[in-house]
Order: structure tokens, then C-alpha cells, then sequence
């Protein structure tokens, strides 16, 4: 999913705007009661290993970035949505439909290059994936699905966050409150994000040649975003069928 006004924050180069969980209780929104999602594909083995090896490069070039681990799981997003957090089982239910209709498992992805959005003088980086007719169709089915259970928008209590990172930038909240549909459909961009560099290490790493892989969806799960956009809270898991 694409972070790039959300990684600048994150990095010391300040968008304004910061909600607080007073700051949610101050406009009168029930604590839970709204629940930030990502609903994304697990990558199988290739592509898990592939961006694992070139996140750990970016960290030797940038070691301010952040690795992908249980917490910044590296994912391809198909949704991003705010919804009721009482209806989360009806989500749940509605993703597994989608996925169970579409079968992901059964597609080949193409990996087809790497991108970067630049953030001054670091870039967040990316493995472009390939849209496909399959893609799409399967982004329509969550978008319906879950239509009935979503909220227009949230404050800092749908998110995931910690003593160590209470807060969420408004910019986050608004990229998710849009993402439908500024990021769907005909706008969609589907990829894996790997971590963030300097523009000179990135602009290297455009200019060498790419080799295109192929890779299929392991798995789906619905994650709980954080501040920036990252899967951080998995709740809920669905295995595919071989």
C-alpha cells in the first residue's frame, strides 16, 4: 500500500496534525468503537524472501528505517478501510466470501519493478505488482462486502498504537477515509512495501535492471493499521485451501 504521506512523519520531517486519544475522546467518538483495517494477501515464500533480503539492504543504507517484522508485516494490500468495530465478524465473514469466491491461491502474480515516493532526502521503497483483471474483480467483491459494516472516517482510537507511539497523523486518517476511492479500481496500486533509503541508493537501485518473478497469495488477513499506514495488529487470519 502506498505510505508515502505517511512516512515522512514517521522520519522527522513533519506533517501537523497529531490525534491523541484525548484528542478522540475530546469529539465525542466511543473508545473501539470504529477499528482501522487493512485487508491484505500474504505473500508466498518467493516474494517473502525477496523483500526481506531487500529490506535488509535498505537497512545497511538507512538503519533509521524499519524492518519488516511481526509488527510491519509485508503484505499486498487489497483494502484499507475504517469500519464499525462491532461488526468486525461480518467483516471477517465478508473478506473469507471474497476470497473464497475469487481463490487467490490459484493466481501467479508478476513482481514487475521497484518504485519510491520520495520524502526529501529518503524515499519509501516498493515491489511493484503487476494489476490484474483478477486483482480488481477481487478488490470490488471486499469493497462490497464490506460496505455495510464501514465508517466514512475514524480518529486516533481505530488504530493500533503504544505507550511508545500514542499518536496518529491526520494524514494517515485521511488516506484511509479516501482510500475508496482514491486507491481503488482504476487507481489502484498493488505492491509490496520493503522499507526506506536515501534517493541515491534508490535512484541506484531503479536504474539497475529488475529481473521479474512470479509469485501467488499464501493467505489472507485483516490487520489492525497503525500511525503511517503499517499492518500491525493481526486479527484475523485466513488460510488458503492447496
Amino acid at each position: 500500500m502506498l505510505r508515502y504521506l505517511k512516512i515522512v512523519p514517521a522520519l522527522g520531517f513533519g506533517l501537523v496534525g497529531r490525534f491523541s486519544f484525548a484528542d478522540a475522546a475530546g469529539l465525542g467518538v466511543a473508545p473501539d468503537s470504529v477499528t482501522a483495517i487493512d485487508v491484505a494477501l500474504e505473500p508466498d515464500a518467493a516474494m517473502m524472501n525477496r523483500a526481506r533480503a531487500d529490506n535488509a539492504r535498505l537497512l545497511e543504507n538507512f538503519p533509521k528505517g524499519f524492518a519488516l517484522d511481526e509488527t510491519h508485516h509485508a503484505h499486498v494490500t487489497v483494502l484499507q478501510r475504517f469500519v464499525r468495530t462491532a461488526d468486525l465478524d461480518k467483516v471477517y465473514a465478508a473478506v473469507a466470501a471474497a476470497m473464497a469466491m475469487e481463490n487467490p491461491a490459484a493466481r501467479k502474480l508478476q513482481a514487475v519493478k521497484y518504485y519510491y515516493i520520495p520524502a526529501g532526502p529518503i524515499g519509501l521503497a516498493g515491489i511493484v505488482v503487476e494489476r490484474t483483471p483478477d486483482l480488481l474483480r477481487l478488490q470490488q467483491k471486499v469493497i462490497d462486502g464490506i460496505a455495510p459494516y464501514a465508517a466514512g472516517t475514524g480518529t486516533a482510537v481505530a488504530f493500533f498504537t503504544t505507550a511508545a507511539e500514542p499518536t496518529v497523523d491526520q494524514a494517515t486518517i485521511d488516506y484511509i477515509a479516501a482510500f475508496v476511492p482514491d486507491h481503488s479500481g482504476a487507481k489502484f496500486l498493488p505492491h509490496v512495501t520493503i522499507g526506506v533509503g536515501t534517493t541515491a541508493y534508490l535512484d541506484a537501485m531503479l536504474a539497475a535492471p529488475f529481473s521479474a518473478f512470479t509469485f501467488s497469495p499464501a493467505g489472507a488477513s485483516v490487520y489492525q493499521l497503525g500511525n503511517y499506514g503499517t499492518a500491525r495488529k493481526n486479527l484475523k487470519t485466513m488460510e488458503f485451501s492447496s
